[in-house]
């Protein structure tokens, strides 16, 4: 049987997969045509997700989630749907499947292809996206995608990236913040009202973050919606 195995760094991407509770850094089946695995941030995290669907029979596999703006014409809840995966080399997708997926779309989802750029660490300034927009000529950044995508290539399986865009070029949460953070997204939230009181984070910030958040995933849950778990591979 064909599965399609999905990688997911938060847990906030990978609700819009499943309603349902996901494990943390193992896999869970979904249903009879995919499987999640929740990895957290990161691409050392993200490739072993990959290699263990992988060895748990997946034949295709999927980077799926947020992305950070390069392009001052993406907003957020703007899809990429890449041709390829820059990280120092281009890294294959598999056209023909991003395709037949990109059909399914509703019209109100604004697709872009093009490239999508590997970062080994958070973005968190508009001149480190824009030096990494020159380098790569990518329209959009994730952290994940590229090691994914370099497992699926040794596995000799098809690959594509899903990605949602959660914040705009102009617009990047602080570093202070990702002392904060655990790696599947939740919030400490102890260290969190301490950044807040010290005013290293402000909360007009939080709430620019939580509105990107809800219309990424307001497009990533669209997607499942109109392809199904699979994304129309079969």
């Amino acid at each position: 049987m064909s599965i399609t195995g999905l990688v997911t760094a938060l847990r906030a991407e990978a609700s819009c997969v499943s309603s349902a509770r996901v494990p943390f850094n193992t896999i869970m089946p979904v249903d009879d045509l995919a499987a999640l695995w929740l990895s957290g941030m990161g691409s050392q995290a993200a490739r072993a997700a990959a290699e263990g669907l992988h060895q748990h029979g997946v034949t295709a596999l999927v980077s799926f989630g947020v992305a950070g703006a390069l392009n001052p014409d993406l907003k957020p809840g703007d899809l990429v749907l890449p041709d390829a995966i820059h990280a120092g080399t281009q890294l294959p997708v598999n056209t023909a499947w991003r395709d037949r997926l990109q059909n399914l779309l509703p019209a109100d989802i604004t697709v872009r292809n093009g490239v999508l750029a590997n970062s080994d660490v958070p973005l968190t300034g508009t001149k480190a996206k824009l030096d990494l927009a020159q380098a790569t000529g990518a329209c959009a950044v994730d952290m994940e995608s590229a090691a994914i995508a370099a497992v699926a290539a040794a596995a000799d399986i098809p690959f594509i990236a899903v990605r949602a865009i959660i914040d705009p070029l102009q617009f990047s949460p602080p570093e202070a913040l990702l002392d904060a953070v655990y790696p599947d997204g939740g919030v400490n939230s102890t260290r969190l009202i301490v950044l807040l009181l010290k005013r290293s984070v402000r909360v007009s910030t939080l709430l620019r973050m939580g509105a990107g958040m809800r219309a990424a995933r307001k497009t990533l849950s669209k997607v499942i919606q109109s392809a199904g778990t699979g994304l129309v591979r079969f």
